[in-house]
């Protein structure tokens, strides 16, 4: 069994917090926990940044000849 590539799985948690937070369910429970759905966005954001710096190629100075 393969893994799902990281990008996939990281837009998928993120659609799906955007579901939950529009809820309305979740809406009515007035539930305030320490840390939030939007602090799950950010950190999602944040690594979704990390995995596209990471994928970019280096670039090798030419050297002088």
């Amino acid at each position: 069994m393969s893994c799902p590539n990281l990008y996939t799985l990281v837009d998928a948690a993120k659609f799906i917090l955007n579901e939950i937070a529009a809820h309305p369910n979740f809406v009515t429970l007035e539930y305030y926990p320490d840390l939030t759905i939007g602090d799950a966005q950010t950190a999602l954001s944040y690594l979704k940044q990390e995995l596209e710096d990471n994928q970019q190629p280096s670039i090798v100075p030419e050297t002088s000849v």
